[in-house]
């Protein structure tokens, strides 16, 4: 069926096309809120760490004109030390004054007596550290620190300061006597039959020599005061003592079946390739 349109409804269609509706207030507000997300000032950079401090914010937002702090408490009243009492009789001034905390009887000599403080005692009096179950003499180790890293080593005995004796031998790996912490030492299954080491060789045996400027023996055109430093060498008693423990080390590996093999394996470094775990390696 045809619609029969109205002169009413002709009219208010106009010629140039329908007009747009009317926007509201209210919409205009709903479509910049859907769209637009407003982000806080005061924003998280990472997390648990904001872009402003606390203080800050409170300056920013003005807090310090919305707070009411109230009554403050006015300043402390001074509190007297001494009473003003009266005194009977004419002759005695017609008053005194009276402490009301009655002051100490003794008084210390020093002053205010110090606390006295406990000294504790050193580990070297008690004794050596515990060694590990798997460092026993004449256990080969790989050294973890210092300039000889890597080199495999032999270890002989513990110190009484707890740091463990090892040694090379000098003469396959250049790895002299030394002493070394346990912590930094991996201890490996293999093992060597290894003697009594000599009793000097104790931790008074490795001091460090102080090494200090000498002026003797300059010639007169030279200055007075310029002092040349002292360069260390290796003592005689101390190259003796090396031999000896070289020695020991050396007739034990002849002894061993597998002595060119062992040898080798002294002599070679330790490593970590791509691939190597350390916690899954057996040494």
């Amino acid at each position: 069926p045809i619609k029969r349109f109205s002169l009413r409804n002709i009219n208010t269609i106009s010629i140039m096309g329908p007009k747009a509706p009317a926007k509201s207030k209210s919409k205009s507000k709903d479509s910049t809120a859907a769209g637009k997300i407003r982000k806080s000032r005061n924003y998280e950079i990472t997390p648990g760490v904001v872009r402003f401090s606390k203080s800050r914010m409170y300056h920013k937002k003005a807090l310090y004109k919305k707070i009411k702090h109230g009554k403050r408490e006015g300043k402390k009243k001074e509190i007297k030390e001494t009473v003003v009492k009266k005194e009977l009789g004419g002759k005695n001034g017609g008053f005194r004054m009276v402490r009301k905390k009655k002051a100490p009887q003794f008084y210390h000599p020093e002053g205010c007596p110090k606390p006295r403080l406990r000294k504790r005692s050193t580990k070297i009096g008690q004794g050596a550290t515990k060694l590990r179950s798997s460092l026993t003499p004449g256990t080969v180790c790989i050294l973890l620190a210092g300039r000889h890293k890597g080199k495999r080593v032999v270890f002989l005995k513990q110190l009484q300061s707890g740091l463990l004796l090892v040694s090379g031998p000098f003469k396959i790996n250049g790895c002299p006597i030394r002493r070394m912490q346990q912590s930094f030492v991996i201890a490996t299954s293999t093992k060597l039959e290894v003697g009594s080491v000599p009793a000097h060789l104790d931790d008074n045996y490795f001091r460090r020599i102080r090494l200090t400027g000498s002026s003797s023996g300059k010639k007169k055109d030279e200055d007075i005061f310029a002092t040349t430093k002292e360069k260390y060498e290796v003592s005689e008693q101390r190259k003796k003592d090396q031999a000896e423990v070289d020695k020991m080390i050396m007739e034990s590996l002849n002894k061993n079946p597998d002595k060119n093999n062992l040898k080798k394996y002294l002599g070679a470094t330790f490593g970590l390739r791509h691939g190597m775990f350390p916690h899954e390696l057996k040494f």
